[in-house]
């Protein structure tokens, strides 16, 4: 799989390697979000010696063994041989690599870091203390990376060992609308928007899309057959980064299903789901959406959504199919699978549309001053805006730009417009000082000047 973008990730990791004498980094992110291949193509361009190590959750004598012999490839010990003599315990191997790294710069990349701490518990202390002890004596530089969230969020909080000892913390998101287009440079706009839609920003999944075949083809292959990656992924993804909580299943089922609200989800799953809907949002599997002229802290308005095109995928339109997909009857459910992937779509594109409004606005294609761009609706529900854009004046935000996106071929821009300027009479009085922004998936017709016309060729470029 050919590395692509992280261009942002890159400058910050080149920068923390340029200082110095840095401490540690902390990498992190779910689970194939594509941690390991941003460290590998970093560290190919660090041009120094790398030892590069991944932990298995072995015991820690079988861990310290397999990084001793990485070690001598990379750094051989002019006395003793580690591939056949390894270090006893974790301060011998990183003392002897603080050695190494006196003169010149030597990198130490231990990905999956919480998978040692499983069998070493104390590792963390043990590595603070060798950070106390060496700072400011050795240009070795140590990289820490991890899936598993809630282990690395813990290694942050303000008890633990490793607590203020990070000179960088990235986190790693899936790739947005045009990063995941960089993948799919074979397909037309149209289908690169299809497929994030299917499997979302998760490098390894973009991966598993053949571009050469069709889109029955492609859900086949990925869902349509027992053990298809997607199928499988999904399971995955369930037992190990969801978890196996009394509710999680049926409150996530339930917001997959459209039950959005906090009284709907609690309605069908059949008790308070707040404690599940908290834990979910906190390993960023749902988010909380409020209008985007609201802030969290004073409304109660309370509505959820997978955060995930993948997941709102596997939890919708392939559970519906999913048991006699493992029955064998794949290839009759594809195209009544695909059917369903029309709907799908709407909140998709709508998502995509107002990511894409927000690197405008980062270009300063959107005007000045830009703070937040976010959906809106009123308080009963109606006169919903797929997108508004706040300026801040002074100390109040304005809105800017009010915005609509359709997943259909074509729009008509002076319709869609007229209709967002009666909606947006209960956003904004003056309603007549705003900017209009119109998407749709292939074309829009008879955009004036005070239009921004957009469609997927402009989103997923």
């Amino acid at each position: 799989m050919a590395f692509v973008n992280r261009v942002d990730e890159l400058a910050a990791l080149r920068s923390w390697w340029e200082r110095s004498l840095s401490r540690p980094a902390l990498v992190w992110g779910r689970r194939r979000v594509g941690k390991t291949a941003l460290l590998q193509h970093f560290a190919a361009q660090t041009k120094a010696p790398v030892v590069f190590h991944t932990g298995t959750g072995e015991a820690p004598a079988a861990e310290i063994a397999t990084l001793c012999r990485q070690t001598a490839a990379v750094l051989p010990d002019e006395y003793r041989d580690l591939a056949t003599e390894p270090y006893a315990d974790w301060r011998d191997i990183l003392d002897y690599l603080a050695r190494a790294g006196l003169d010149s710069p030597v990198l130490l990349v231990l990905d999956e870091f919480p998978e040692l701490i499983k069998a070493s518990p104390a590792l963390p202390g043990i590595l603070r203390a060798f950070l106390d002890r060496v700072q400011g004596r050795t240009q070795l530089k140590i990289v820490l990376s991890g899936s598993a969230i809630r282990t690395v969020e813990e290694m942050r909080e303000y008890r633990a060992p490793l607590y203020g000892r990070f000179d960088l913390t990235l986190q790693l998101h899936p790739f947005r609308p045009h990063e995941a287009a960089l993948m799919l440079g074979e397909l037309s706009p149209a289908d690169r928007a299809r497929v994030y839609g299917i499997v979302g920003g998760t490098p390894l999944y973009l991966s598993w899309w053949n571009q050469q075949r069709s889109l029955t083809d492609n859900l086949f292959e990925l869902v349509g057959r027992p053990g298809a990656p997607l199928l499988t992924e999904g399971q995955l993804v369930m037992a190990t980064e969801v978890g196996e909580g009394e509710y999680t299943m049926s409150v996530l089922t339930a917001i997959a299903a459209g039950r959005t609200k906090h009284s709907e989800i609690k309605d069908a799953v059949g008790v308070d789901p707040s404690r599940t809907l908290d834990r979910l949002i906190e390993l960023r599997i749902i988010e909380r959406v409020l209008p985007v002229t609201e802030q969290e802290s004073r409304t109660r308005r309370r509505i959820y959504r997978i955060a995930d095109n993948y997941l709102a995928f596997y939890l919708g339109p392939i559970m519906r199919f999913r048991a006699e997909i493992e029955r064998g009857l794949g290839k009759s459910i594809i195209r009544p699978l695909a059917a369903f992937l029309d709907d799908h779509m709407g909140a998709v594109f709508e998502e995509s549309f107002r990511d894409h409004l927000r690197r405008l606005s980062n270009e300063g294609a959107l005007g000045e001053d830009i703070v937040a761009i976010g959906s809106w609706w009123g308080e009963d529900g109606q006169n919903e805006i797929d997108a508004v854009a706040l300026a801040q004046r002074g100390l109040t935000r304005l809105p800017v730009l009010v915005g609509e996106s359709k997943w259909t071929s074509s729009v008509d821009a002076r319709r869609l417009s007229a209709a967002l300027a009666r909606k947006a009479v209960a956003l904004a009085p003056d309603a007549d000082d705003l900017r209009y922004a119109v998407c749709a998936r292939d074309a829009v017709e008879h955009a004036d000047d005070n239009t921004l016309a957009l469609t997927a060729k402009d989103i997923f470029a």
